[in-house]
């Protein structure tokens, strides 16, 4: 039988009842990253059942809150849903396959590709967000990114200690916990999983499995919050 990793779950990164219209998605898996392939489809499936009242559904099964702001210089490819108050800024750049939660923040030059947004997320300034998932009101500070395919291109695992969880997967970015705090310029490398409420410094490149309620300085010093 396959270990279990249990701090890399859905159920130990996103609290339930969770704040996102992904969630049933989530909950049929065991980690989060196995729900990505399955995206596209739940997103088209989920639209079909949103309210034509709350919602406008436009070329391509966007479906998009009428209580959502929209910059007119962003784009957003299909599927893709944008939930109620979401803000998209100027020029963001959403590829598809991206649900945005709702409150979420959608900054300036920001790319979103195969991706899971939970409500209240802020991603506002720069950054890159692919084959990822992002719990509630987590944020990533200006220019932070996801890396999300190794450069042998070989299937990413997450570096769980001395062990690893094989994801089979060519392209994973990073699977943030509720409340989670990336500083600026920092890199996500491919299989990062960060717990919640974890505080990631500035400049830092992060790779494996971040505990939960700590700060992460760098891979020789990660402290527990006090």
């Amino acid at each position: 039988m396959e270990k279990l990793f249990e701090e890399l779950t859905v159920s130990a990164l996103y609290a339930y009842p969770a704040h996102s219209v992904a969630y049933p998605l989530l909950e049929r898996y065991t980690y989060p990253w196995e729900a990505l392939d399955a995206l596209s489809d739940f997103i088209r499936e989920l639209g079909k059942s949103l309210s034509e009242d709350e919602y406008e559904k436009l070329d391509g099964d966007v479906y998009i809150s009428r209580s959502a702001k929209i910059t007119p210089t962003a784009y957003i490819g299909g599927p893709a849903i944008i939930c109620e108050g979401a803000e998209i800024r100027h020029c963001a750049f959403i590829r598809g396959s991206a649900i945005v939660g709702a409150g979420a923040v959608v900054g300036n030059s920001v790319e979103l590709k195969n991706c899971i947004l939970f409500d209240g997320v802020q991603v506002p300034h720069f950054n890159y967000v692919g084959d990822s998932v992002l719990g509630y009101k987590s944020h990533m500070g200006a220019g932070a990114v996801t890396s999300n395919v190794k450069s042998d291109k070989t299937p990413v695992s997450v570096r769980y200690g001395d062990e690893r969880a094989e994801s089979g997967r060519k392209k994973f970015g990073a699977m943030l916990g509720d409340f989670v705090e990336v500083g600026c310029n920092s890199v996500l490398n491919p299989g990062t999983v960060i717990g919640t409420n974890t505080n990631i410094y500035p400049l830092s490149s992060v790779r494996g499995y971040v505990p939960k309620n700590s700060i992460y300085k760098s891979r020789e010093a990660v402290v527990k919050k006090r």
